[in-house]
């Protein structure tokens, strides 16, 4: 059988995720504001849509979509679109966090979320991991996800806390497009437009694309540091 009717018969055509796969299915360009509106699905981009099909899960593969911003025919605004490449790529694991870790590093990060500096309540906040899964290798997979190991230290060194949607589209969710726009162009994030990088460039420096230090500088990498570097540099290098 070819990998598309492997990957059709892996899913479940009762889901949402299958309904989103029948529209990017043709390999066209379709708009995010008016071809999802049948899946009752209110961020498409999120996990149980675009970004559910791109990861993929332990039996299915993950699909290689394209998003950029295109004039939609039908709505007549200028709207995200994405399009399926036709191409398989690896499956990214999505980590199952206990809820014991989750209530300890939003206790050790401050209950604060990283980008607005705003204290929320735990049900507000997303416990980001600062590496992307996309970059994860394997020997980097189990030292992410082993929780019930990690120092106070580690969890400091590895996590972040950002503010879920609230109505608007969530700082995770930014963060999630940003690396795999870099993933599979080579261009860093810049957070809000922000050309700023503590450590290289705007370029992934490094040959291996699950090279953990390809990330550091980069704003959604560790929004703490490069806000510090970033007001140092303002500052004229001042204290």
């Amino acid at each position: 059988m070819s990998e598309v009717h492997d990957f059709e018969a892996s899913l479940d055509r009762s889901t949402k995720i299958w309904m989103v796969f029948e529209v990017l299915r043709d390999m066209q360009w379709h708009c995010r504001e008016c071809e999802y509106t049948h899946t009752g699905i209110t961020q498409i981009a999120g996990g149980a849509g675009i970004q559910g099909l791109q990861r993929g899960t332990k039996s299915r593969s993950g699909l290689v979509i394209d998003s950029d911003n295109h004039l939609c025919t039908v709505c007549g605004r200028t709207t995200r679109h994405d399009r399926w490449q036709g191409n398989f790529t690896r499956a990214v694991p999505s980590s199952s966090m206990p809820r014991y870790f989750a209530r300890r590093a939003v206790s050790l990060l401050g209950s604060r979320d990283v980008v607005e500096l705003t204290e929320r309540p735990p049900n507000q906040l997303t416990v980001d991991h600062k590496l992307p899964q996309l970059r994860w290798d394997s020997v980097e997979t189990v030292s992410q996800q082993n929780y019930s190991e990690m120092s106070d230290d580690d969890v400091v060194e590895k996590f972040q806390l950002l503010k879920k949607s609230n109505g608007s589209v969530s700082h995770n969710l930014l963060k999630s497009r940003a690396c795999e726009r870099c993933y599979k162009t080579g261009k860093r994030g810049t957070p809000f437009g922000i050309r700023f990088f503590y450590s290289g460039d705007g370029n992934w420096a490094t040959i291996d694309k699950r090279d953990a230090n390809g990330c550091v500088g980069c704003g959604w990498y560790d929004f703490d540091k490069w806000r510090r570097t970033l007001n140092h540099a303002l500052r004229g290098g001042r204290s």
